[in-house]
């Protein structure tokens, strides 16, 4: 009966003559560990959206909601919180990979195969890995203090080649605070790229090219108060590469850019990108988790539902939240795949720049930044 009136419930005049929700759909891209009533992992659990916009929502964020109610059920998971004294000895091995890397290929042709291989699978995977030694960071997750996570951040830059890592931390803190919010997330597309990218050649570019998106998207919708960690930053990078390529040439700065592109591109860690926050299978939800081999490569950044309700809880012990909490976790959908994300938001119709949640900004102070 219910399902009766809920088949009754929904305007079929926007779905194209089809009979039911399944017809011609695309298979289901999202697994859920435990299954539930409302949905049974296997499923679309609501209709297609509407390419042509958005998806607005007036609910809040559901990261608040779920860690109230997880510390309530669990409180042995503020033991979890704190810094990681491992990240920073990670981050110097990486840092350490990429420039021996750079430096071997100095006297190699940046177009020959060997320099194109090392650039995509040694550099790319590299680079991906200091983006998110970068995050982890951002959150304080590294030291005690403030001032010593900065300094690592500026370190881990190094081997990106462009300086970003003091300006990334303003925004992720605001994508953390003010998530879905247009004009203040700026992980958010914008109207131009809805209208610009919303085909399959523009879903390639976008997929291609997303590094410089994620790069180049906040400076256009959101300024940030410039301050001695940006200057220093700039100056820091500004240094390394030029005393890069005065010692050694200027192939190494090149391998390293390259790296930094391939990383944010069709690569297979670059997957994150989409995975995390985009609407997949009808599903009005806002974050997805990927809990594959791949995190071992990427600090668990795949952990994500994890890491936005928990943003103090580090990388090594996001496993444990999830096992502590399995209730909670268990029963959101997940990417079984990162390569296969790119793929399917490539040729699947049903998402695309459109897939996103957005709500309304509310009236906010514009402090994200810490003081020293």
């Amino acid at each position: 009966m219910g399902a009766t009136v809920k088949a009754k419930s929904i305007d079929y005049s926007y779905f194209g003559g089809a009979e039911s929700l399944d017809e011609g759909r695309s298979p289901r891209r999202t697994t859920v560990a435990s299954p539930t009533a409302e949905d049974d992992g296997k499923s679309h659990p609501g209709p297609p959206q509407d390419p042509s916009e958005f998806l607005w929502i007036m609910t809040e964020e559901p990261h608040r909601t779920r860690r109230m109610a997880i510390m309530k059920a669990h409180p042995e998971v503020t033991k979890l919180m704190g810094y990681e004294p491992l990240t920073k000895w990670v981050v110097l091995g990486v840092v350490s990979l990429q420039l021996i890397t750079a430096c071997l290929l100095s006297k190699t042709h940046p177009l020959s195969p060997i320099f194109l291989l090392c650039a995509y699978a040694i550099g790319g995977t590299a680079n991906h890995n200091l983006f998110l030694a970068i995050h982890e960071i951002t959150h304080n997750l590294a030291f005690k203090g403030i001032k010593a996570n900065k300094a690592l951040a500026i370190f881990a830059n190094l081997p990106i080649g462009i300086p970003y890592s003091a300006a990334f931390k303003g925004y992720h803190i605001e994508h953390h605070k003010f998530m879905g919010e247009d004009g203040i997330d700026t992980d958010l597309p914008t109207h131009l790229e809805l209208l610009c990218l919303n085909n399959v050649l523009g879903k390639v570019f976008f997929a291609t090219f997303q590094i410089l998106f994620y790069a180049l998207r906040p400076g256009f919708v959101r300024s940030q108060t410039l301050t001695k960690w940006h200057l220093a930053n700039l100056a820091t990078e500004l240094v390394f590469d030029y005393v890069l390529v005065r010692t050694f040439g200027i192939r190494p700065l090149i391998y390293l850019l390259m790296s930094s592109f391939f990383a944010g591109s069709l690569h297979p860690l670059a997957g994150h990108f989409i995975a995390e926050h985009y609407v997949w299978d009808g599903l009005h939800q806002e974050t997805y988790s990927y809990y594959g081999p791949l995190n071992i490569l990427a600090y668990n950044v795949g952990y994500h539902n994890e890491h936005h309700d928990f943003p103090s809880v580090a990388w090594t012990r996001l496993p444990a939240l999830r096992a502590l909490a399995p209730e909670f976790y268990d029963t959101l959908p997940s990417h079984p795949s990162w390569p296969m994300v790119i793929v399917n938001f490539i040729r699947d119709p049903e998402v695309g720049i459109f897939a996103r949640i957005k709500r309304k900004p509310k009236s906010h102070g514009q402090g994200t930044e810490e003081k020293d």
